[in-house]
């Protein structure tokens, strides 16, 4: 008999956390159907779906035509879209790859004063909430990828690493409040680099060259109120691999509200590499 349970939607952009997210959907039983964002998503989301579209990153009209079609009432949005390469274009040719619908202009000119990315995800959320698609909370069916409140390594963290953390986690909270990044490198009370557009393993690299002599601590967190439908803090085995190249110490995240991808393999070579990770409670 064929099911008639509404499919979830998955509006993916780049990386694993998709991939992560669709899986735990499945595996709870869940069907799917994903819009993939063009240029970003992974192809290999269509093994995982029911129904598979390639949208583009301004056709939240064409986003919710694909959901609706699908029969969805629910949908996820993870993945990123990563401002920075938008940026690097040239303007002619960001207009040819995001060239924006009408629901997206009306979105952009009409329902949102503020253009930070808290305010325009929302937008997007009341948008298709308003077409009757209700946003979820992304970590619904991952919550076992989300770090735990402990020292995650399998040996006892230098204190300088928690004293860093100590003195850049209120820092990093603020930032996280006006919206401009979710981490801070920090060395003996001193912060070396601060994330912007650039994302979290440019910060790493770029600490890592202001800091040679290593020794660095990364502290990562959620924005206060941080709305779990959308932009939750990552990290994963790249990172450790960036912190490791750029002399990393170690890394604190927020408890409860960071995914970690990979997540054995993730602490393997934190342990590998000594690098203490640390979940901390917010």
């Amino acid at each position: 008999m064929p099911r008639t349970d509404p499919p979830l939607g998955l509006i993916a952009g780049a990386g694993e956390l998709p991939l992560l997210v669709a899986t735990g959907a499945r595996r709870a039983g869940r069907r799917l159907s994903v819009v993939a964002l063009r240029g970003w998503a992974e192809p290999s989301l269509r093994d995982l779906a029911e129904r598979f579209a390639w949208r583009g990153v301004a056709q939240l009209g064409g986003w919710i035509r694909t959901l609706r079609a699908a029969g969805c009432r629910e949908v996820m949005m993870v993945g990123r879209v990563r401002k920075a390469d938008m940026f690097s274009m040239p303007r002619w040719r960001q207009w040819l790859m995001y060239i924006p619908d009408l629901t997206s202009l009306r979105v952009w000119y009409f329902r949102t004063a503020d253009k930070r990315n808290d305010s325009l995800l929302r937008a997007v959320a009341d948008e298709l909430q308003a077409r009757g698609i209700t946003m979820i909370d992304s970590t619904r069916y991952a919550t076992e990828a989300l770090a735990e409140e402990r020292v995650l390594t399998n040996f006892a963290p230098p204190t300088r690493v928690c004293d860093d953390a100590e003195f850049a986690w209120p820092i990093a909270r603020q930032l996280g409040a006006l919206d401009i990044g979710q981490s801070v490198a920090v060395k003996e009370r001193e912060i070396i680099a601060v994330e912007a557009i650039e994302g979290t393993d440019a910060l790493i690299e770029r600490a890592g060259l202001l800091c040679r002599a290593g020794g660095w601590t990364l502290v990562k967190l959620a924005k206060p109120n941080q709305d779990m439908r959308f932009d939750v803090p990552t990290i994963g085995p790249q990172t450790i691999e960036n912190l490791h190249r750029a002399g990393g110490a170690g890394i604190v995240v927020e408890a409860g509200k960071t995914f970690i991808l990979d997540k054995p393999r993730t602490i393997e070579l934190a342990n590998q590499y000594r690098i203490a990770l640390i979940g901390r409670g917010s």
